[in-house]
């Protein structure tokens, strides 16, 4: 397992709670307009500096009763075998655990979630399904997607859906696909595509969704889910 960063302190990203965030190396997707090669490239990976896990586990040890959670993201945590007992080590120092994932591996969400070792978890929905392969720039199980999605759905505890909304390739009626596979949800977070760093480096020149095109696919997907805002 490969620790490639550490945001020591972040009030966003695990929902009412002060949290920091550990970034775990590699990851099954290449999407065009992720913002962190250096976490899924493997050439990117080998030059990036690494974190010994003795190094968070200190850190974390130093802020026993100041931090609430640990968000676990990356790339992609579950292809890491090494993640459960990480884990444990994290919520054995009292910390909460919110789980980052693209949804392409649902045996080790099933196992996470079977031991209790998360307490939030967000999953990526990249696009309909049928836009899978293309999005993602690899091959893809769309029935391990569906199964993730439907173990969430399934969980005791609290979760969201959420996707990243790029021009040329989200349409209002990839919305609506999107809202059919995660119909029912509790929560569906829609954020826009961030021209910075991206592994294809075309995706830099590209303008981002105005916040009335996001707002309008917003109004589509609220039909399918409980909440859905904009993030």
């Amino acid at each position: 397992m490969k620790i490639g960063g550490l945001q020591k302190i972040t009030l966003i990203d695990y929902p009412q709670k002060v949290a920091c965030t550990v970034f775990l190396s590699g990851c099954t997707f290449r999407c065009s307009w992720c913002y962190s090669p250096e976490l899924v490239i493997p050439e990117k990976i080998e030059n990036h500096p690494e974190l010994k896990k003795e190094e968070v586990l200190e850190f974390l040890e130093s802020r026993v009763g100041k931090l609430e959670g640990v968000v676990i993201c990356g790339g992609e945590p579950t292809i890491n075998q090494e993640l459960p007992e990480f884990i444990k080590e994290i919520k054995g120092k009292g910390f909460l655990v919110k789980l980052d994932t693209n949804g392409a591996n649902p045996g080790a969400i099933k196992k996470l979630l079977e031991k209790n070792l998360v307490d939030y978890i967000a999953m990526d929905v990249k696009a309909p399904l049928e836009k899978y392969n293309e999005v993602t720039g690899v091959e893809v199980d769309k029935e391990k997607i569906k199964k993730s999605i439907q173990i969430i759905k399934d969980s005791k505890i609290d979760y969201e859906f959420r996707t990243t909304l790029v021009p040329e390739i989200h349409k209002k009626e990839d919305i609506e696909k999107i809202g059919e596979m995660i119909k029912g949800a509790k929560k569906y977070f829609l954020q826009n595509f961030l021209p910075k760093k991206t592994i294809n480096e075309s995706y830099l020149g590209k303008e981002p969704l105005s916040k009335e095109e996001i707002e309008d696919f917003r109004k589509i997907a609220s039909s399918f889910v409980e909440k859905c805002e904009i993030r």
